[in-house]
């Protein structure tokens, strides 16, 4: 079992309620924040799903309307006649197939990889490598695109990609710790309405198991889900 801190146990006894309301939770957590630094803001759902399954995972996009407070680093793999496009969008790294190698050798400094769908037959190699780090591009993330430049604007503005891993959870940084309460409300609610409306097919019964959120170094906070409709 993990050995929780002092100060991890005191922020434990300030939490007094089952639940809470969306804007009663980011009060709570804004409260208790006593580090030194600007804490991420996550969400942690979990879902009763199995990802196992084909008609039960979960992988989607969603604009954060406040933004995410954090600088992606963005790789475009493009032909040589799309550079200065997709330099003009706001890529921090473009490259073909001199991309392609250092991704092969473990040269993998982005967040976020985009591509058209004439390149991506020559990232099938590459599964193994950008797989297991969730940086392959798909059709259903919006990270394969005959539209780089929106694309590229978009992900630079607050676009973000998430998937339920395999015990059924879905962990999603909206914000920093230093974003106003309101700024925050909208972006929990633009997770949550996204992880609503990307439902599986393949779900029965109740979806939203337990929706909490947190700072960096906080306890979680349970959320009632009616508060964010």
């Amino acid at each position: 079992m993990k050995k929780r801190s002092r100060r991890y146990l005191e922020l434990c006894q300030t939490i007094d309620k089952i639940d809470y309301s969306g804007e009663e939770a980011l009060e709570v957590l804004k409260k208790i924040t006593n580090v030194k630094f600007n804490e991420s803001v996550d969400v942690n759902a979990n879902l009763n799903i199995d990802p196992k399954y084909a008609d039960q995972q979960l992988r989607a996009t969603l604009i954060l309307p406040e933004g995410t407070g954090q600088t992606k680093r963005i790789a475009a793999l493009v032909d040589e006649d799309q550079y200065k496009q997709a330099e003009d969008a706001g890529a921090d790294i473009v490259g073909s197939e001199d991309l392609i190698d250092n991704i092969n050798k473990g040269i993998i400094d982005f967040d976020i990889l985009i591509t058209t769908p004439k390149l991506m037959p020559k990232l099938a190699k590459l599964g193994k490598v950008l797989g297991p780090k969730g940086l392959m591009p798909s059709p259903k993330t919006g990270t394969i695109t005959t539209n780089l430049n929106e694309t590229i604007n978009e992900f630079k503005k607050g676009k973000i990609e998430y998937r339920a891993v395999k015990t059924g959870n879905v962990l999603i940084s909206f914000g920093k710790i230093d974003f106003s309460e309101e700024k925050l409300l909208n972006n929990l609610k633009a997770v949550y309405g996204s992880i609503e409306k990307n439902r599986p097919s393949g779900v029965k019964g109740k979806y939203i198991k337990n929706f909490t959120i947190s700072s960096t170094m906080s306890p979680s906070l349970v959320v009632n889900t009616e508060t964010l409709k």
